[in-house]
């Protein structure tokens, strides 16, 4: 295989030198003409992604996980339109690839379609497919566009193509290296008769995101000409290299800004697919020095003997949902933002594995990235001007479910359910809460279907979908609140089910300046419960969350969130859809008394949680704020701090001996160095 090695991957993240003829193009731009360009990109790109939404099939392409993007000839990204940042830092990585190895053999011609999914040449993970196409203008290549989303089946061993049973990259499905899928503007019949070959289980999920991934970037080639045609070839090519310069300025002025020094963050998870551990997904050190930073992955665990793992740039790509939502949000969405970032990824981590190694989820392996950037980065902020834009993370659970079957309609499905993952809860803010039921961290500008649409879709119905209540981390300023839902199986006998997460025993993202992480998400499975009599027996309202729990419809068990491929009976199984809160900002016990019971009363924290974290009094009845007992149950609280506290030099000290359990450490290598203890061995 001659895929990019891991230098390669990293150069071609950054932005090709301006020729001499790009320069003059750019310097030659009149007054003013350049803000009407960059508006005239965002409009064609705007127009894409709305076609792209509404000509996909899958869950996940609906809801808009996805991005188009335009780039200049060299493959760098000038501008995008996304649902989500993620795949950001694929296409120029698969672009320059195509340039250096297949520019002559087969070639690269207008009218080309360019296809890949395979991540050791690029991308994500084999769900993320891209289509791309180059723009020719006067037998000229002056451009390429491209369209990206996710679409869950691949043909894996388990349906849904995140496979949490796969352990090396040959149970995953389909891995394609960028390859030419059509020519003369037309998509190869064979090629779509071998997509729907490895979707079966779902194929014309498969095939018809395939052809919308086609029709958009072709789409955005077409209006990108007419640019060409009307404003004349040197105004675009000296449009986009002048892009690319504003980006890389606006991005070196911002970083300068923050207060010069190293930062860290260790995030932990818990599971490697369906096995348990504590693992140390991600240990960040950024150094932050003038107008630059790099950011140092050496501590992280093991790569893993389960498909949760990830390669080196979807780590990236992970970082760049943040750093495009928060940071560079005011920026174009260019690789010229990344040129004064630089990343170490040691050898064999589960944030650069073998490439044998199976890496379909690797949005679960990568979340500690996209977690502990957000700390470090708030942490060089918060000392600058920018002080007020600093926010706590995101929830970055994605806990996706993963349905497959027949559906109601007689068609074989096998999709990724986007209603919940499009409902976790933001980070807390320096200046306010997070939002609730914000959306999906990896799609920031996604959406959650309406339940009516997910009802005519699938074979089931949702009872209630609501706030998960205490769901957000708590603090000063509160973290979003996640969402809890209910799915029964309805108009067929069983559909199968499997579930993708790390967090039911220790959760990823770590707070700001005191605030508290989200509580973790259990598994919760009713046990011998009659579905059809416990929905009729139930009186309106009265169908919560909290009355699940409580055992009135059926014995609880609780388990990990991650499941395997299992049976669904209509009759006799319920599934319980949890997505996560955002994580808190700053002390709790800081947090004002009336906000606390404002919470109260709109269900969104509970009287207990009130109590015992916000020292806060309310009436569960009336929803009533007592002030009086609040003031000295928060004395309370401040006696008990004070009489735990000990120096910190005997802290240290205390907490350098403590070691956890041998059983729980399997995947997490050397401790407490994360060192590889032996060589993974791979069939």
């Amino acid at each position: 295989m001659s895929h990019p090695s891991l230098e390669e991957k990293m150069a071609a993240l950054k932005v090709t030198p301006a020729n001499d003829d790009e320069r003059a193009c750019a310097d030659a731009l009149a007054p003013g003409s350049y803000e009407i360009g960059v508006q005239r990109t965002a409009d064609i790109l705007d127009e894409g992604y709305e076609i792209f939404m509404r000509s996909s099939r899958s869950s996940m392409g609906i809801a808009g996980d996805s991005i188009v993007a335009m780039f200049n000839a060299a493959g760098d990204l000038v501008n995008a339109s996304a649902g989500t940042y993620l795949h950001a830092v694929i296409p120029p990585i698969v672009i320059k690839y195509i340039l250096s190895r297949h520019g002559e053999n087969p070639g690269i011609n207008d009218g080309d379609i360019w296809y890949t999914n395979d991540a050791l040449y690029g991308g994500i993970h084999n769900p993320d497919q891209v289509a791309i196409m180059p723009v020719f203008f006067d037998d000229e290549l002056v451009a390429w566009t491209a369209a990206l989303s996710h679409t869950t089946e691949t043909g894996a061993v388990e349906p849904g193509g995140m496979p949490l049973s796969a352990t090396s990259r040959f149970e995953e499905g389909m891995n394609l290296p960028p390859m030419r899928v059509g020519q003369d503007f037309r998509l190869n019949d064979d090629i779509i008769e071998m997509f729907a070959a490895f979707g079966l289980r779902a194929e014309a999920n498969v095939t018809v995101d395939m052809r919308a991934r086609a029709t958009t970037a072709d789409r955005v080639r077409v209006r990108l000409l007419e640019m060409f045609q009307r404003e004349g070839r040197d105004f675009v090519v000296g449009l986009l290299r002048r892009m690319l310069d504003e980006a890389e300025a606006g991005a070196r002025s911002r970083i300068a800004s923050w207060i010069d020094g190293t930062y860290e963050c260790n995030t932990f998870s818990d599971a490697a697919g369906l096995s348990e551990s504590l693992m140390r997904n991600c240990a960040m050190t950024m150094v932050k020095e003038g107008d630059h930073l790099l950011f140092d992955f050496t501590g992280t665990s093991p790569e893993t003997p389960s498909s949760y793992n990830a390669h080196p740039q979807a780590v990236v790509g992970h970082m760049a949902n943040y750093i495009y939502e928060y940071v560079f949000h005011d920026l174009p969405i260019s690789s010229a933002t990344f040129e004064p970032i630089d990343f170490v990824f040691p050898k064999n981590s589960m944030l650069s594995p073998d490439e044998r190694a199976a890496t379909s989820c690797s949005v679960m392996a990568a979340t500690g990235a996209m977690s502990a950037v957000a700390n470090c980065v708030s942490r060089a902020r918060y000392g600058s001007d920018e002080w007020e834009q600093v926010a706590a993370s995101q929830g970055n659970g994605g806990n996706a479910i993963v349905l497959a079957g027949m559906s109601q309609w007689g068609a074989m499905f096998a999709d990724m359910i986007a209603y919940p993952i499009n409902t976790e809860g933001q980070g807390a803010r320096a200046t306010g809460d997070g939002m609730d039921a914000y959306g999906f961290p990896w799609c920031a500008f996604g959406r959650a279907p309406d339940v009516e649409s997910m009802e005519n879709e699938f074979p089931m119905i949702v009872p209630f979908s609501s706030h998960w209540k205490d769901s957000g981390g708590h603090g000063k300023f509160r973290g979003g609140v996640g969402t809890a839902q209910l799915w029964v199986t309805h108009h067929v006998p069983m559909l199968f089910q499997m579930a993708i997460a790390d967090n039911s025993n220790i959760q990823t993202p770590q707070p700001l300046f005191g605030g508290y992480a989200q509580p973790t998400v259990p598994g919760i499975v009713l046990d011998g419960v009659d579905v059809a009599a416990a929905l009729a027996e139930a009186e309106a309202g009265t169908l919560t969350l909290e009355k699940l729990l409580d055992g009135s419809f059926g014995k609880v068990v609780s388990q990990p969130y991650g499941s395997q491929i299992h049976p669904v009976m209509a009759d006799q199984s319920i599934i319980v859809g949890l997505s996560t809160g955002g994580t808190g900002y700053g002390d709790p016990l800081d947090r004002t008394p009336e906000s606390v019971a404002r919470d109260v009363v709109k269900q969104l924290v509970s009287v207990e949680v009130a109590r015992d974290i916000y020292g806060v009094v309310v009436d569960a009845d009336t929803g009533r704020l007592d002030t009086d007992a609040t003031a000295s149950l928060r004395d309370e609280h401040l006696d008990r701090r004070r009489s735990r506290g000990v120096p910190y030099d005997e802290f240290v000290a205390e907490w350098d001996q403590r070691k956890p359990d041998e059983s729980i450490l399997t995947h997490f290598g050397a401790w407490p160095s994360g060192e590889v203890v032996e060589p993974l061995m791979r069939p």
